[in-house]
Formats: C-alpha cells, structure tokens, sequence
C-alpha cells in the first residue's frame, strides 16, 4: 500500500511520532516532544489536554512537508487509565487525571463496597477497580471539583481525546475502554452495575462514547488537516491503549507471545482469543485493539525508578550500564522495593520506596542502581509468576520501551525471567503499533483480506543482534535476591496497605 502511516504515541512524559512507509518496510521520519507532569504529595499526576495537542503539532511542524503531503492514515496510542472531562460544547473542564494517579484510592473503596466487594467487580465485568483506573476519578471529581462534575457532558480518555480533536467525534475502541473499569470484557459492553456504584446520581453512560471496532476508519477533519499540512483524504483509525498498541508493535497479536515494556511503566501482557479473567484479580482483564483480549500486568514504577537513583547521585540513566557492569547479581545484599509512586503490582496504592540491606560494604551508587533496576524488574516477575500459575507458558518475551534500550537490562531481564530476550527493529513499540493498525484499517477499507496476523508478521521483525540469551550461572545467582525481594515485600505489606 502507497503512502505514509502515522503512528502517534501519547505518553506520560512524551508525545511520539512515526511516519511509516509499508512498501519500503522502514520508518521514513520519528520525532518526539516531552511533556510535563503535574505531581502532587496525595499521589495525584496530572496533565493537561492542550499540552498533548501542543506536542502533537510541534512534532508534525517536524516532519518534513513532503512527507505530510503523503500521510494516508493516522493511528493513536494513548497513555491508558486517563480521566479528561469534556462539557458539551467540547472544551475541556479540568487537568486530567492519569493512569500513576494514586489519589482516588478512597473511591477505588467506595465503587467496590458499593457492589459488594472486589470479587463482584470482578464477577459483573472481569475487573476491581484499582488506583489508576478511570472509574474512581468520576466520584473524586464529584467531591473536589464540583464545578466540573456539574457541566460534565463526556468522559474521555487521552486517546479519545486526542480522536476528538483530530475527527470532530466521540468514539472509544474496547481495548482502550477495558481499561476504564466500567466496561465488562467478556460482553464487551459498558456494565450498567459498575456505573451505578460508580454514580448513583446520574446515568453515566449518557457520558461515555460509543464503542468501535478496531477496524474502524474516520475522517480527518479539514480544519486539522489544513492546520497540520495533512491530505484532507486523510483518515484516523480507532487506535487505543498503549498497551494495546505494543501489541502490534511486538507482534503479540497471536496467542503464546509474550511481550514486555520497560517504560515509566512496566507492562507485561499476552494476546488470547478468550477472555482470560482472573477470581483475585492478579491480573487487568482487558480486551485487545485488535478484536481480542489482552491480559495484562502493570506495574507503576519502571524506569521512574532507575531514573530516580541515576538521578539521586548525579548521572544519567545511559551511564547507569557502567554500574551495572561494576556489579553482580543481588546488588550485594541491597533490595529496593521500588514503590515510589504506589504500585499496582502489587497491589499496594499507598506504597512508598523501601530500601533494606545497607551496610558500610555495599552502599555503592553502583549498587543502588542495580538495586533499582532489579527491583522493577522483579516487580513485574512477580506478575509474570501470576500468569505462570495460571497455566500460561511462555518460551521467550519480546521486549519494548526505554528500557529495551539498555543491553545490561535486556540480559537482566533474560537472566530474572529465564527466557530468551528479543528486541523488536522498531523500538517506539506503542507508536509503531498504532501506525500497524491505521495500515490493517486501510487495507480492510480497500477490501484487502490479509488477517491481522499475517500483517503484523510481515511488518515486525526483531534485531538478533539485541537479543539476550539467559545465562545458567545468573539465572542462578538471582534466585535468592529474588525471594529476598518478595520477604521484604511481605514485611512492608502492612505497613501500606491501608
């Protein structure tokens, strides 16, 4: 297929910009522009709608016009979790919210208590509601910004968000919608009992957009079009979660791929043609953007954590490979519990960093560092463990993100997890995934039956040169750090959990 894909990845901390050219099998033009956070002491983090749009034309004012004139479709990939309240004329009523907003566990309490308790969420939609998700900012909204919550018309997510602006209309894709709490992944519909408790005052549904398929095109609209130097022929596919979109951009649109991102966040999740719900909620119970379900585990504190260190003792997180070289595994004897923002995996809103082991041999900002890396990268073990009593099987992960970047955290991860690492060519795996799927839209639109699979197949490939292959000894020698880890983790338990 002629033309160029856009893929947009709308993150915590940047806006990302692809431009993918399918006939060559290259991305022709990637540009990104950072964003700020707005972080409060009660564990809110929160941005601002017009601080995503400002991004996404800086980043298009970047991309050469010859290569605007060619776009054929856009796809977006959206920080997931988000609350953007909307009143009826369009306008944006307050910051968003964001998926590491840990203010509303109060209301996370209050949705379930009023269903009966986390097993009844988990029964009518095949989810809790957990710190993060959209649903417990609604009734925090109602309670601290009541101007807002009177003039609510929509309640949209950064991705519909960034739809809205570029279309001129409301629409939510499933996957995107799954993430939300309120959306039953089995039935695939908005859940009628997960409003009420939610809202008992006000038909909530009447606030929420219509949900599409992953196929389905819309216009751009000719007054962004024009402002953006876009073709007015141009459409946008549905898009969805970030999550979702490092889907396509991982290949995990098959089941038995595993795949991995190392970003603020760290992510785990495996496509399946099932709904794959969990009785104790270990795991989010999404839907795919690509007409399936994607269980998935989250983790609150990735790279924020390895920055944090990196950024405690002077140095940057690209020098960090240095230290982790000048160590071994275990970070001699210092473990970090690495919840600097709470943590949702485990389940722990109210968790604050713990570091233990310290003592006049190992207090290295080496050492910390290592510490820091394994302890997120043992965070998202102790998920991976989850899937693996639950009978999944797994024989490699495909990795994405930041840290896909660094070699030391590809072999750790290879080392922790027991399985082969493989780093995907294009590495904006939410970006790319996002420009995947606008190119899988377009060609059903034109009548094209390639399945999704054979697509994404064609189109991603991994650097054998990035792989990392599990080392006997180490695999080893992180056995006893990693129980250590999880003695500590039950230790500090009580003292966050309420």
């Amino acid at each position: 297929m002629s033309g160029l894909f856009v893929g947009l990845d709308v993150g915590t901390q940047s806006v990302k910009l692809v431009a993918y050219d399918p006939q060559a099998r290259t991305i022709v033009a990637s540009h990104g522009q950072p964003l700020e956070l707005m972080a409060g002491d009660d564990g809110s983090r929160e941005q601002r709608a017009e601080w995503w749009i400002d991004a996404i034309r800086a980043c298009f004012a970047k991309l050469e016009p010859a290569l605007r004139a060619q776009v054929v479709a856009i796809g977006v990939s959206g920080q997931q979790h988000g609350f953007v309240p909307v009143d009826a004329a369009g306008n944006v009523l307050a910051p968003a919210k964001l998926w590491n907003d840990t203010s509303t566990q109060a209301e996370c309490d209050e949705i379930m208590a009023a269903l009966g308790g986390p097993a009844r969420a988990i029964e009518l939609a095949g989810n809790p509601i957990l710190a993060g998700y959209t649903a417990s900012k609604l009734p925090w909204t109602r309670k601290h910004r009541p101007q807002v919550y009177a003039a609510l018309a929509q309640i949209l997510l950064p991705h519909d968000y960034i739809n809205f602006w570029l279309t001129g209309q409301y629409f939510c894709e499933y996957g995107d919608a799954s993430g939300t709490g309120w959306l039953d992944v089995r039935t695939r519909t908005w859940s009628k009992e997960l409003l009420h408790a939610t809202d008992p005052q006000r038909d909530l549904g009447q606030c929420l957009p219509p949900l599409v398929e992953a196929g389905t095109l819309f216009p751009l609209s000719a007054v962004i079009a024009d402002e953006l130097g876009l073709p007015r022929t141009a459409v946008v596919a549905a898009g969805g979660g970030d999550n979702m979109m490092a889907a396509f951009g991982t290949g995990a649109v098959v089941p038995g791929k595993l795949a991995m991102s190392l970003g603020t966040s760290g992510t785990l999740f495996a496509y399946s043609d099932t709904p794959v719900v969990d009785s104790e909620g270990a795991w989010a119970a999404f839907c795919s953007s690509s007409g399936g379900w994607l269980p998935l585990i989250c983790t609150m504190n990735c790279t924020v954590a390895t920055e944090s260190i990196a950024k405690l003792f002077g140095f940057s997180a690209r020098e960090g490979e240095a230290r982790i070289a000048a160590t071994a595994p275990g970070a001699g004897g210092l473990t970090l519990l690495p919840f600097l923002n709470g943590e949702r995996t485990p389940d722990l809103p109210h968790g604050k960093g713990v570091l233990s082991g310290l003592d006049p041999h190992n207090a290295s900002e080496a050492n910390f560092y290592r510490a820091a890396m394994e302890g997120a990268t043992y965070s998202l073990k102790y998920g991976f463990d989850a899937f693996v009593r639950a009978g999944m099987g797994f024989d490699s992960i495909v990795l994405t993100g930041g840290g896909a970047n660094s070699p030391a955290w590809r072999q750790m991860v290879a080392d922790i997890f027991d399985l082969r690492v493989e780093v995907p060519r294009q590495t904006e795996g939410a970006a790319f995934g996002a420009a995947l799927q606008a190119l899988w839209a377009q060609g059903k639109a034109q009548g094209e039956a390639t399945p999704l699979a054979e697509l994404v197949a064609a189109h991603v490939s991994c650097d054998q040169a990035l792989a990392a292959i599990p080392d006997p000894q180490r695999v080893a020698a992180y056995r006893a750090p990693y129980a250590r880890f999880l003695q500590h983790l039950g230790a500090v338990r009580p003292l966050y959990a309420a």
